[in-house]
């Protein structure tokens, strides 16, 4: 994957211009970007530790 230059981008634009065609880009545009919003949240979801819904699914230690 080395050596990737602006001509070999052309060329995978123009090949997903021909797959998807020109309508269809901004629907995959917008779910390509809605995915991202949705990993990025999860990600940093997992990195804040336990929330208030796990911490009330554990049991609480008898007295």
């Amino acid at each position: 994957m080395a050596g990737l230059t602006g001509t070999h981008f052309v060329v995978i634009l123009v090949i997903v211009l021909l797959l998807f065609g020109a309508p269809k880009l901004p629907a995959l545009a917008r779910s390509l970007g809605q995915s991202a919003r949705i990993l990025k949240q999860e990600v940093g979801s997992k990195d804040e530790g336990p929330t208030e819904d796990s911490a009330a699914d554990e049991p609480k230690p008898k007295a």
